[in-house]
């Protein structure tokens, strides 16, 4: 059977709304609570194809838009690492069933990855563990040590104009071995207007905050004082240097953190969970089944 994710929105402290989608409460589902936390000029969407195959394993299942994102408000502000943490924490007091008795596992992917790493350093006591999907070892500054070719490099491509299925078409050539889901979810990234262009959902401005704060954010300080678990599956392409660099980032993650864990993905794409939704199902039904986050 079909599992239809259900859309709510949900207050933070500010205000604001953030909207959630959840594919199974924690009152209908025995297994573990899963809040799943996209990356940079992404949205919940496209955490599709997993979230189906785990709430189909019995776990409780939400998604969320950060703000900026996908249908949650657009603010000009609170897009500081320590903030959208924060945003975490409130999604966590907003969503039924949470306690100290059904703690949470966050899974976030890339800039979603790091975000995790700081919800455990901030708030360990109120989750059982995280995933860092490609992410929460993500250290710009080591690549960029000056902001501005940092901005100037990674600053995103302009799309806003652009037919939709024109884009379609080049995100299918570019990922060839990708369900339709797994296109789809990429597509809600941009807001589809009434003359058939696209528009990205987070403006350039709010993308090029979110990136400063990426790129002053350094995980590995972090790692001393994070008692929950941390499974990472990073993924691989080669042995090119930043997959070189990957690699030595999440051998000192594993050194230092008290109990943690990698589970390799490769060859994959860096949106490795949209990729292989079954096999990134797999692993993370994996590590509750065995108790690792036990």
């Amino acid at each position: 059977m079909t599992i239809t994710p259900t859309s709510s929105f949900v207050t933070l402290r500010d205000g604001i709304s953030l909207r959630v989608l959840q594919w199974t409460s924690v009152a209908d589902s025995p297994g573990m609570p899963l809040l799943l936390i996209h990356g940079l000029a992404s949205n919940a969407r496209l955490w599709d194809g997993p979230a189906r195959v785990l709430a189909s394993m019995g776990h409780a299942v939400t998604a969320v838009d950060l703000r900026g994102h996908g249908f949650s408000d657009k603010t000009d502000a609170g897009y500081n690492m320590h903030e959208v943490a924060d945003d975490i924490r409130d999604v966590l007091d907003q969503l039924p069933g949470y306690s100290s008795a059904r703690k949470p596992v966050l899974l976030g992917q890339s800039w979603g990855g790091n975000i995790v790493v700081e919800c455990a350093h901030r708030h360990g006591e109120r989750i059982s563990g995280i995933v860092a999907v490609d992410g929460g070892t993500i250290e710009l500054a080591h690549a960029f040590p000056e902001w501005e070719e940092c901005a100037r490099t990674l600053r995103p491509p302009a799309l806003e104009g652009m037919k939709y299925e024109r884009l379609r078409s080049y995100i299918r050539a570019a990922h060839p071995d990708w369900s339709d889901e797994a296109i789809d979810g990429q597509m809600h990234n941009m807001e589809r207007l009434d003359d058939d262009t696209i528009r990205p959902w987070l403006t350039l401005d709010r993308h090029l905050t979110i990136l400063r704060g990426l790129w002053e954010h350094t995980p590995s300080d972090l790692w001393s004082n994070i008692s929950v678990p941390v499974l990472f599956t990073p993924a691989a392409k080669g042995n090119d240097a930043h997959t070189t660099s990957k690699r030595k980032q999440i051998t000192h993650a594993l050194a230092t953190l008290p109990r943690a864990r990698a589970e390799w993905f490769e060859p994959a794409d860096h949106d490795l969970h949209a990729q292989f939704p079954e096999r990134f199902a797999a692993v993370v039904d994996d590590a509750v089944s065995t108790g690792f986050f036990s």
